[in-house]
């Protein structure tokens, strides 16, 4: 239940975050992707059932807020924290590379299928200015805010865990 409680307050925070703080922050108009970094962070720390439910929900608050129809970033943000937690197997926390490596590819896979499915469809294709302007500024952006908000997620995961380790040897 206090996992539950936690993650709930997490997604809620980086959303908020995400939508008031950085946008008073952007660069050019573009932000940092915190829900991609929190779903890709526990989708390989904590396997791919906790990456895929915590992408729904961080995906379905976009798509309340922001969307055209409910679904669509939910599914997005669902493939990317199921894809994460392939990768829980390998997973070391003192290794940062790993996880900057699947951030940075989570949101390029992001970018991508929101350029294809929100753009090329409509017969938009410019691809090449979609990507330097918007695709790669975002991935920088969300590569050093990671550097800063992993660390975080890291440290309340490794409280969450050794407090479930605790509670279980009382009953064991």
């Amino acid at each position: 239940m206090k996992r539950f409680i936690i993650t709930a307050f997490l997604i809620l925070l980086c959303f908020l975050l995400q939508c008031t703080v950085f946008q008073a922050l952007s660069f050019g108009g573009i932000v940092p992707n915190l829900l991609i970094v929190l779903t890709a962070s526990f989708g390989f720390m904590r396997g791919e059932k906790t990456g895929l439910l915590i992408g729904f929900f961080c995906g379905l608050l976009v798509d309340i807020f922001f969307g055209n129809s409910i679904g669509f970033y939910a599914l997005v943000y669902m493939y990317i924290g199921y894809m994460n937690g392939k990768f829980s197997a390998i997973f070391y926390p003192q290794d940062i590379k790993l996880p900057i490596a699947l951030i940075l590819a989570s949101d390029c896979f992001y970018g991508l299928i929101c350029y294809v499915i929100l753009f090329l469809l409509r017969s938009r294709f410019d691809f090449t200015y979609y990507f330097m302007n918007i695709i790669l500024p975002e991935i920088v952006y969300t590569i050093v805010v990671t550097i800063f908000l992993y660390p975080l997620i890291l440290w309340i995961n490794t409280r969450l865990e050794r407090g479930e380790l605790r509670s279980g040897k009382k009953f064991v």
